[in-house]
């Protein structure tokens, strides 16, 4: 019985640190299954729990009745207990599972991030498409106007206080995240890593289900660094938060200007499965 309880209890530990693991990373039908396996967890819970006070019960009529018309009834609430357990033991298993497949997703996209911003990287799935209007979130003059190219080369100094501001976004601590970007960027603003920097403060944001700050992150990055190959990022992670926040209207038109802008880019590849399940 108590083995029972603690498997029972350490799986809701672990459900309850799925949301911010799940945070860690910008993808909605993992978010979706973490909250339907936390659910299923709660349910098992309050099943052991009514077990269990079956149980006590059973054992206390057992002192006034005989035992032997109690063991069945006994025995099959152990056996009922043991197969709580075991789907509990396997919801956890899932729940780990895609928590990994989240984390993994995340750092290919920073790996991604930092490519694209290196000296010499292929600028096809950044450039706009010939003739391809801006989309409404990235002001004319940023779209008429590219800003002169920031230096490629990024200190130590400046890889140190990035890669912190990295390391607390990677544990969940996503408001921790938030100052340490904000304080890169006011620090070093002509950094070759202050675009994808402003790109995890919004999406820090977004893990802490801060929409309207997440959205207008976004848009910081935008006008500040439009010729960023972080934007096509930007504008889904934009997308994304507009979803959660219920303007199905607004996320549409953001991917619309995505796809048009950037079609090459994976991030409209994305945006173009989330238009079609949209319609």
């Amino acid at each position: 019985m108590r083995a029972a309880f603690a498997a029972i209890a350490l799986c809701a530990g672990l459900v309850a640190a799925g949301p911010a693991a799940a945070g860690l990373f910008d993808d909605e039908i993992a978010r979706k299954q973490i909250a339907e396996q936390q659910k299923r967890v709660d349910e098992l819970r309050q099943q052991s729990e009514g077990l269990a006070g079956r149980l006590g019960k059973l054992e206390d009529a057992a002192k006034a009745q005989p035992v032997l018309s109690l063991v069945a009834e006994i025995e099959k609430l152990r056996e009922e207990i043991r197969n709580l357990r075991g789907q509990v033991e396997t919801l956890g298993n899932n729940i780990e599972g895609v928590a990994k497949r989240q984390r993994d997703m995340y750092v290919d996209l920073d790996q991604r991030l930092r490519r694209f911003e290196q000296p010499g990287a292929v600028a096809a799935a950044a450039a706009p498409a010939a003739g391809a209007a801006a989309p409404a979130t990235v002001t004319a003059a940023a779209a008429e106007t590219p800003k002169p190219a920031v230096a490629a080369n990024v200190s130590p100094e400046e890889n140190e206080a990035y890669e912190r501001a990295q390391g607390q976004r990677r544990i969940g601590n996503y408001q921790g995240a938030i100052t340490g970007f904000q304080g890169f960027i006011a620090k070093y603003p002509k950094s070759t890593l202050a675009p994808r920097a402003q790109y995890w403060i919004g999406d820090s944001y977004f893990n802490l289900r801060d929409y309207k700050n997440a959205i207008a992150s976004q848009q910081k990055l935008l006008s500040a660094y439009p010729d960023s190959s972080s934007v096509p990022d930007g504008l889904l992670n934009m997308a994304s938060a507009q979803l959660e926040a219920g303007d199905n209207a607004a996320a549409r038109k953001t991917m619309d200007g995505l796809i048009a802008r950037y079609p090459s880019s994976e991030a409209a590849e994305k945006a173009r499965r989330r238009v079609a399940n949209l319609r």
